[in-house]
């Protein structure tokens, strides 16, 4: 089971597609080996960037299953499990829980008023998903909740509650906060794990992050990132990953960005379609040359 002792990188997958809109299995087995191969530490499946929202129940306890039979208890798998409504998300807890998961994530609903309400809410989540380690995404810019770190103080009465998300934007002083009162000894240990696209990853692992939650199209960047950090080799890292800030920047295009991340995707072999399940943009011919372009550039060194 996750723990707050989880680091490195958890990778956030695509739900892949065929070009018709099934879930395709196939592909979803052969992400899982080229994640794995490129040193994962973690996945996450169904988050934000995994069209949840798009698959039913039935696909949803689907792909979990199938995920985590791949898996094999290699590397821990997190589970999306957000919902507008607590039926839902309990019967994706349960699911993910008999898969064998490692824990659920959560980000609060939209439209919460005032402190009070989302950390009941997130209790409340927490309650719902039973005995499973809680990650909560903590994601303003998508939910329009802001999590103080106050509110993640009292939250953190939970053991249940083990890692965050962390993907405020600009978050990096709250994250040294949550650190420096970790140190203080006036809160427990929480695993942090950064996201944003990775945009941040040096900076954030020089804060204090344990690594990051991402589906940025090159995994192995990011260990090799994290690993170089870990080594306090702050140039080196710093250069592997200023080669890849471009296409990071390309795939985090709003309304662009998964489209553009399952293109990459596909032109590496990971997955077979590119294909988004409607509604869902396509790229333009000169949007796909110019990722080609930046592929090119990165492939060169």
């Amino acid at each position: 089971m996750l723990d707050a002792n989880a680091k490195g990188v958890f990778v956030i997958a695509p739900t892949p597609f065929t070009e018709d809109g099934a879930l395709d299995l196939h592909s979803a087995d052969s992400m899982v080996d080229a994640y794995l191969a490129a040193g994962a530490s973690g996945l996450t499946i169904l988050g934000i960037m995994g069209e949840a929202p798009k698959l039913d129940a039935a696909e949803s306890a689907l792909f979990v299953r199938r995920v985590l039979a791949r898996v094999a208890g290699r590397v821990p798998v997190v589970v999306g499990v957000s919902s507008p409504g607590f039926a839902s998300m309990k019967a994706l807890a349960q699911e993910a829980r008999a898969a064998g998961a490692a824990g659920v994530m959560v980000a609060p609903t939209p439209g919460l008023k005032g402190d009070d309400a989302v950390v009941a809410y997130c209790q409340q989540a927490m309650d719902i998903c039973g005995d499973l380690p809680f990650v909560l995404q903590d994601y303003p810019q998508q939910t329009g909740i802001t999590l103080t770190t106050a509110m993640l103080a009292r939250l953190l009465a939970d053991p249940r509650l083990v890692m965050l998300k962390a993907e405020d934007w600009p978050g990096l002083d709250k994250l040294s906060a949550i650190r420096r009162a970790e140190a203080a000894g006036t809160q427990r240990r929480i695993a942090i794990l950064g996201g944003n696209g990775g945009q941040f990853l040096c900076e954030e692992l020089a804060r204090g992050a344990d690594g990051i939650m991402t589906g940025y199209a090159f995994p192995e960047m990011l260990v090799g990132v994290c690993a170089l950090m870990a080594k306090g080799e702050r140039d080196a890292a710093q250069d592997l990953f200023d080669r890849h800030l471009p296409l990071i920047r390309t795939e985090l295009q709003p309304g662009l960005g998964l489209a553009v991340r399952k293109y990459v995707l596909q032109q590496r072999g990971i997955i077979a379609s590119a294909a988004l399940r409607a509604p869902g943009p396509r790229l333009s011919p000169e949007t796909r040359a110019e990722v080609d372009y930046l592929l090119a550039r990165i492939s060169q060194g």
